[in-house]
């Protein structure tokens, strides 16, 4: 087969399958224009998930008119001149190819007002191509609507997930950069239906309170820098530190210069407040989101001894950390960075974490004893408490069987393999013996002993109950004299309204 050069919209396609995987990209990539512009309010309407509208408006510094269609020219971009600034870039966005993306996949408008200048532009595409420009009114700042997302492309559409996980994946990017910027007022529409909003006051509690909800963000604790003395730039080293041997015999004889400090801020939860996926860490390096294993690795090590296997905290941390020792051009949606010393980088996050959960945790108090030389008795609560003779079998779920062979390790779960119930036709009427610990039956059959977990069975016959009423549409539910208010996260709260119905259906009635 000959070597044929691509034409420049198949380039075009290629180049968006790794800039626009799915609506949340294009949020991110016009929000961290948005935010470089400097803007200090920001509006994000979405409609359909994202398939059919995805509008981000600001009051940044906005496009001079001139510039307009050459902000659409693949790697064109006014954050970067040669090769040399990207060693020390500073902003979230560089390489000149997120407008040129989304617009090659997409019918792309958009309308500024730079600073200075008495009329806005429009301009209009359709796959990339213009196709029409003007002069219009419009205040400073931008407007990007990106309509039809992936119109020439029809088979992205079919990666795309339901629209409840699309918007969550929308409704995650944008609290996480909400987090990141306190300063910065963003409002979040579904559908014009109000899903998140900050108040851009600067009060990072405030933004977590909004994000998190209340009862959450007050078990959140502050990672302080200022307690952390290895954070300081004050430490000398040799100026080839990053030699195989950085302490040679002769160092007191050599110039020293300060270390560049990692600072690392932000707030954790306690070990108590957890969760069961990795999801809620959320890491930034210089202001910008970030999936780093190695850098949430160390967060995991520094909760070591405290959290239970499987378990996750909630992490907000943000990385100050030297432009020049930092690569962000590694891939195209900047999502992953690498460190010119990543095991500084691991060791700042985890000393940082660990030294804030240290320094939260209480410290007992005891009262002091008092002994008495006077002879005393103690008794201890029985072990076994008297039941009623005779215990009904039908009333007890099948109990799992013991599995055949070896325990199976299991990386996802903890609970053991499914394994046929008995049959409870085939159990005879058992005799009660005791009670172990108020939590066990201990009950004799002709086979041998029996322990039934009466919490768990307790468990099953009100799950085969409602079962039954939710079968029937009969759901039995008692209503509440005051309702009870429930603080939950943004995100929670959106799954909730989309799952209303369904709630309604088991019996609750949430407003």
């Amino acid at each position: 087969m000959p070597i044929r050069l691509l034409s420049e919209d198949v380039a075009s396609q290629i180049a968006a399958g790794e800039v626009v995987e799915r609506p949340a990209s294009v949020v991110k990539e016009l929000l961290e224009n948005a935010l470089d512009a400097g803007a200090r309010t920001l509006n994000i309407d979405v409609e359909g998930a994202g398939r059919a509208l995805i509008r981000v408006s600001d009051d940044g510094s906005g496009i001079p008119a001139a510039e307009l269609a050459l902000a659409f020219a693949r790697h064109a971009t006014s954050k970067i001149t040669s090769a040399d600034d990207l060693f020390s870039v500073s902003t979230l966005g560089f390489r000149g190819e997120a407008l040129a993306s989304i617009a090659s996949v997409s019918r792309t408008s958009l309308v500024s007002r730079a600073v200075g200048e008495a009329d806005g532009a429009q301009l209009k595409l359709e796959a990339g191509a213009a196709i029409s420009r003007g002069l219009i009114g419009a205040p400073q700042g931008t407007v990007v609507a990106v309509e039809n997302l992936f119109f020439n492309v029809p088979a992205r559409l079919k990666f795309l997930k339901s629209e409840v996980s699309e918007r969550g994946h929308i409704l995650t990017l944008v609290t996480r950069y909400a987090l990141a910027y306190p300063t910065v007022r963003i409002r979040l529409n579904f559908d014009n239906r109000t899903a998140f909003q900050s108040s851009g006051n600067g009060n990072l509690r405030e933004t977590l309170i909004a994000v998190y909800g209340v009862e959450i963000a007050r078990q959140l604790l502050e990672v302080n820098p200022a307690a952390d003395p290895a954070a300081t730039p004050e430490l000398p080293v040799p100026l080839d530190a990053h030699d195989a041997d950085p302490w040679p015999p002769a160092l007191h004889e050599r110039p020293l210069r300060p270390a560049p400090a990692i600072a690392v801020t932000g707030y954790i939860s306690t070990p108590s407040l957890n969760r069961s996926n990795r999801k809620e860490i959320a890491l930034f390096v210089n202001g910008r989101w970030v999936q780093d294993i190695r850098l949430s690795a160390a967060v995991i090590q520094a909760y070591h001894t405290m959290l239970m296997v499987g378990r996750y905290p909630i992490v907000l941390l943000m990385l100050g950390v030297p432009p020049a020792d930092v690569d962000v051009n590694v891939h195209p949606t900047k999502a992953e960075v690498r460190f010119r010393k990543p095991d500084q980088a691991f060791s700042a996050v985890e000393r940082a974490v660990r030294r804030t959960l240290l320094t939260s945790a209480a410290v007992p108090h005891f009262e002091p004893a008092h002994w008495s030389s006077q002879p005393g008795t103690f008794s201890a609560p029985p072990i076994f408490t008297d039941l009623p003779p005779h215990f009904d079998a039908a009333s007890v779920p099948p109990v799992a069987a013991p599995p055949q062979s070896g325990i199976e390790p299991n990386a996802t779960s903890p609970q053991p393999p499914d394994q046929p119930p008995l049959p409870t036709a085939n159990m005879p009427l058992l005799r009660v013996i005791g009670q172990i610990g108020a939590a066990y039956i201990v009950a004799e059959g002709p086979d041998g002993l029996y322990l039934v977990d009466q919490h768990a069975a307790h468990e099953r016959v009100l799950y085969e109950a409602l079962s039954l009423q939710r079968a029937a549409a009969q759901v039995v539910s008692q209503a509440l004299l005051d309702p009870v208010a429930v603080e939950v996260p943004a995100d929670a709260a959106y799954l909730l309204q989309a799952q209303i119905d369904t709630l309604n259906a088991l019996g609750f009635s949430i407003e």
